[in-house]
């Protein structure tokens, strides 16, 4: 089932874009009531002015966290395809052929049904805030939130509209049903103006857990530049929209301006820094950690932990955080014969992270777990990264369902216990020792000798069966022993949007676009030294002491090249919703997410298929939403020159 396209009108839904207030409590965390909207009077105070401050971070629930679009975000990109059970929003972000993305099926529609309100939130703090008696560092806050959701909007649609109806960059408060789109470097200039003005005004440390800083500020002003300058630079000849005219010669100054900003924050950290081990930065029990800038928050709550909405819901729908469903495939459906001789579900729903529920809508590209991939079988012998981004072996738990069976059969007839592994995916390599034939003819599942756990090598993963993102998984502290009253609901974890950790890659990106090819090295080590740092080994759920920082160094190339930047880009940040634009930024998506290889929709498939994909250089830019186009007073032909033109139905 494809979920409807919401209708927009840019000026009409501004005014009902609040849902929280806040300074209402002696807590260090922003403490949110739920309110139904704003009207402009609620601006001119200083109750008004701080509510609409605390909306600005709970806007950020309506997309991040969204299943929808972490799915436009990754699907369709060298990372995710689509997974068996996905529907026409999975199969149109393909562009393989199962489905057609056009301006009424994609789902960057969450963004700008979103952005425009919070947007002008932000400009009617802006303006109302110093006459309040809001002070600069708030206001800074209003005026990094602003320059935030035109970020997103001017890399995911082109020259977006700076005046919603009142002029540029003002608060508008009447509906306006026409508009003009402002082209790209006219948009940057806003967003460069906002960034540095939030860089001078904020604070240092946060003024309550979670809210912005400089260094959040600086964080997503050196990654503008450095998107800004890839634009300017356009090596692959990419069109954009307001057509305009690009200056490649600025391109240089703009990369050294990434450079600056990434490694002014480096040295100056503040209250951010990398954790020890990246285990330590996605592990459920360390959330807010503070290598985590940004967030968008959710706990459990249920009154205002997730904008009013229960997690018992399970809606999929926001704000609730249900993203990491999509990458988790239907591992419950294994079974196995328990020592009475009863067929149990030896792995069953739970509210943990390395499990959770299963919607089987995005799958993991083959490609990037075999030779020559990201997670090719050296990587997987020295880098954590690879333990800690995947659920790779699956442990029993029938007995938290109250089961009372001591074991059942694994492999080889062999008994598997409570919380023993009963499924694994293992390298490549191993491929040539499993025996697929005598296994487990239901899920395709093979054995080894001498091993009770089933086994499938990763150059076998499936639209079916491939392993689960481990990282966006649910937690609950009230499964009291059990698999977890909620399992089917949103998880009550923050959605991480930046971290500390991308100011190395931002500046490493930098530098190579500058010809610096040692600091390149040298920031991208930082973090692959980290990456050969074990404490835990999450899959084995056992405590370590691994260090393969050394081996991580040396293999790191001598020369650093933008695709050696993308590899480690994913490496940190796999399938966290950073994909299409980090592709979309270099200009490597058609290079590099062309072809693919899985395997079919059978538990039982194996063998892998290659598939091809149409990435037009007019895709670079995704389509205005079909109903912002409807409900705008324009001509026909007027709507259809406000369309990116690889979509315009002419």
């Amino acid at each position: 089932m494809k979920t409807k396209n919401i209708k927009y009108i840019l000026a009409a839904g501004l005014m009902c874009c609040g849902l929280f207030t806040t300074f209402t409590s002696c807590s260090d965390i922003l403490d949110e009531q739920p309110r139904s909207q704003f009207d402009p009077s609620f601006f001119t105070t200083k109750t008004g002015i701080e509510g609409g401050l605390t909306s600005l971070y709970a806007h950020l629930r309506y997309f991040y966290g969204n299943g929808y679009w972490l799915n436009i975000c990754e699907t369709g990109t060298d990372e995710y395809t689509y997974a068996q059970s996905a529907d026409g929003n999975f199969k149109d972000a393909d562009l393989s052929g199962a489905g057609s993305l056009t301006s009424t099926s994609s789902r960057s529609d969450l963004l700008w049904g979103t952005a425009f309100a919070n947007i002008n939130t932000a400009s009617g703090i802006i303006e109302n805030g110093a006459s309040a008696g809001i002070s600069d560092a708030l206001l800074a806050e209003a005026y990094f939130f602003r320059a935030f959701d035109y970020f997103l909007l001017v890399q995911t649609f082109g020259g977006v509209p700076l005046d919603l109806g009142a002029g540029e960059l003002k608060f508008n408060t009447s509906t306006v049903r026409t508009s003009v789109r402002n082209t790209v470097p006219e948009v940057y200039t806003a967003i460069f103006a906002d960034l540095e003005k939030a860089v001078a005004d904020l604070p240092d440390n946060p003024r309550l857990t979670g809210t912005v800083t400089k260094n959040v500020a600086r964080l997503f002003l050196s990654k503008a530049y450095l998107t800004y300058a890839w634009w300017l630079q356009n090596p692959n000849n990419i069109p954009t929209y307001p057509e305009c005219n690009r200056n490649s010669g600025e391109a240089t100054s703009y990369f050294q301006k990434a450079y600056d900003t990434a490694v002014a924050a480096i040295n100056a950290p503040g209250p951010y820094g990398l954790q020890p081990t990246f285990y330590d930065v996605n592990v459920a029990t360390n959330d807010r950690n503070s290598e985590i800038m940004l967030y968008a928050d959710h706990d459990e709550n249920e009154k205002y932990g997730n904008g009013g909405a229960g997690y018992g819901w399970g809606s999929g729908s926001s704000p609730e955080n249900f993203a990491y469903w999509m990458e988790t495939w239907n591992y419950t459906e294994m079974t196995a014969q328990a020592a009475s001789g009863a067929i149990i579900n030896p792995v069953q729903r739970e509210a943990v992270q390395a499990l959770g529920r299963p919607w089987t809508r995005m799958a993991p590209i083959a490609d990037n777990f075999m030779n020559g991939g990201v997670w090719e079988d050296a990587v997987k012998t020295i880098d954590s990264r690879y333990d800690a981004t995947f659920t790779l072996r699956y442990h029993t738990n029938w007995q938290k369902a109250g089961g009372t069976e001591p074991y059942v059969l694994g492999a080889n007839k062999m008994q598997v216990g409570p919380n023993e592994v009963y499924f694994s995916w293992v390298p490549e390599s191993e491929d040539g020792n499993i025996n697929y034939t005598g296994a487990d003819g239901k899920l395709g599942f093979g054995e080894m000798p001498g091993r009770a756990d089933f086994v499938v090598a990763v150059n076998h993963i499936s639209r079916k069966k491939y392993p689960i993102n481990w990282k966006l998984g649910i937690y609950r502290t009230d499964n009291n022993g059990g698999l977890g009253s909620k399992v089917n609901g949103g998880s009550p974890r923050p959605f991480n949007i930046a971290k500390f950790s991308e100011f190395y890659l931002i500046a490493a990106e930098a530098a190579v676009k500058l010809n610096r090819n040692a600091e390149a090295v040298q920031l991208v080590n930082v973090l692959r030294a980290r990456a050969g740092k074990q404490t835990f080994n999450q899959n084995d759920n056992v405590a370590v002491s691994v260090d393969n920082s050394a081996a991580m160094v040396a293999a790191t190339p001598a020369v650093i090249s933008i695709d050696y930047i993308l590899d480690e880009r994913s490496r940190e940040f796999w399938g966290e919703g950073y994909r299409w634009y980090d592709l979309v930024r270099t200009q490597k998506w058609a290079e590099r997410a062309s072809t693919y290889q899985i395997a079919g929709t059978g538990y039982t498939d194996k063998d892998l298929a290659t598939y091809k994909r149409d990435i037009p250089a007019g895709y670079y830019l995704r389509p205005i939403p079909q109903g912002q186009l409807d409900g705008m007073e324009m001509s026909d032909d007027e709507k259809e020159n406000y369309q990116n033109p690889a979509y315009r139905k002419q």
